[in-house]
């Protein structure tokens, strides 16, 4: 398994510039490395000296790079998909349309470049990927793909099971599921590829969760505009469930470190880049291997019966927590995350909630 590690920050303040940079401090420590770009334009291959394909080409000693196009990934998308109805559908029917026809639509392209860095991780081939998103919010839309859509499946699938509708077609769907479905009647005809895809999204809520498997570090200038949107991006990473490591400043000759805008985590200054000039920068970076003590998106007192939510760059006006379902919804910014409780709090209803310290704590 490899740790995949990815940049946020402002447009403009250097971040495929320093997410070159890490992927070559990293090859040269002898890990190997893959540079996963989705920027469709020529900035990347100009840095890199290399024209990037949708295959991985080598760049130097233990470093990859390849351009994630979106395109390429719904083509090859598309046949295992056309392999799963070949194996649960009797009459396959999608087998006359072809990935070389279709298009992508909005928000596909996340969805596929996601599953891409997952096949790439699961090929053992690498120790880290690095991927340079298309921007910020969409790469932290991406990362809250298998939440997010985990929520989608859980909770649709309950209410159409336990639904009148649901109990009253069963009897009529079942045999016409027997003839069309490679399924029999004793078996719901969901479980199967149902659980391939929760086993999925299980494995990737738990990457993302985990700092060692997936980590992203902030990339600031001083320009209070730069700041105010990495300690956004910082909050609403939270969100997601991933981790922020630390804050990495650039552009940062002369001028001083704003530690207490991310406190308590690590300030990093980098040197500013010369074309061309990799090695200052290399030096500067901190070290993405080391063992993390950055707060965790959230923690659980069963004991206490209270939840907290590490929310920085958020005030109080800006978090909304509701309770309609079993779950609790947490809304902060553009970012809306359906809290999955703990057994000994689910159900349990809400008695209190403040925000103190940029914590949302809540009291069961």
């Amino acid at each position: 398994m490899a740790l995949i590690l990815t940049f946020l920050g402002k447009g403009g303040v250097g971040k495929s510039i320093t997410a070159i940079a890490a992927a070559k401090q990293l090859a040269h420590q002898g890990k190997r490395v893959l540079f996963a770009s989705q920027d469709p334009g020529p900035t990347i291959g100009l840095l890199l000296e290399t024209s990037l394909t949708s295959e991985p080409v080598s760049l130097e000693t233990n470093l990859w790079a390849v351009h994630l196009q979106a395109t390429v990934q719904l083509e090859r998308n598309w046949e295992e998909i056309k392999k799963l109805e070949a194996q649960y559908l009797r009459t396959p029917f999608f087998k006359a349309v072809y990935g070389q026809e279709l298009g992508v639509l909005p928000g596909m392209d996340s969805a596929l470049v996601l599953n891409a860095i997952r096949e790439y991780d699961a090929s053992d081939q690498y120790d880290v990927i690095i991927h340079d998103g298309a921007g910020a919010q969409t790469v932290l839309r991406m990362w809250g793909i298998p939440e997010i859509l985990g929520w989608y499946i859980r909770r649709f699938r309950d209410v159409l099971t336990e639904s009148d509708l649901a109990k009253a077609l069963s009897p009529f769907v079942q045999p016409i599921a027997n003839v069309v479905l490679a399924v029999n009647s004793s078996g719901d005809i969901l479980d199967q590829p149902a659980n391939q895809v929760n086993t999925l999204l299980d494995r990737g809520r738990e990457a993302i969760s985990d700092p060692h498997r997936v980590l992203t570090y902030l990339v600031t200038t001083s320009d209070p505009l730069a700041i105010a949107t990495a300690r956004y991006l910082w909050g609403s990473a939270q969100q997601v469930g991933l981790t922020v490591g630390g804050a990495i400043l650039t552009q940062s000759q002369g001028v001083a470190l704003p530690t207490a805008e991310f406190s308590p985590l690590s300030v990093t200054s980098m040197p500013d880049w010369q074309t061309g000039e990799w090695r200052p920068l290399m030096d500067a970076l901190p070290d993405f291997t080391q063992v993390l003590q950055a707060p965790r998106p959230v923690t659980v007192d069963i004991a206490a019966g209270k939840v907290s939510l590490f929310l920085p760059g958020f005030n109080k006006n800006q978090v909304k927590l509701t309770q309609y379902g079993p779950e609790l919804t947490i809304d902060a910014g553009d970012q809306r995350r359906n809290l999955f409780l703990p057994a000994e709090l689910k159900g349990r209803q809400v008695k209190g909630a403040k925000f103190q310290d940029e914590y949302l704590v809540i009291s069961f």
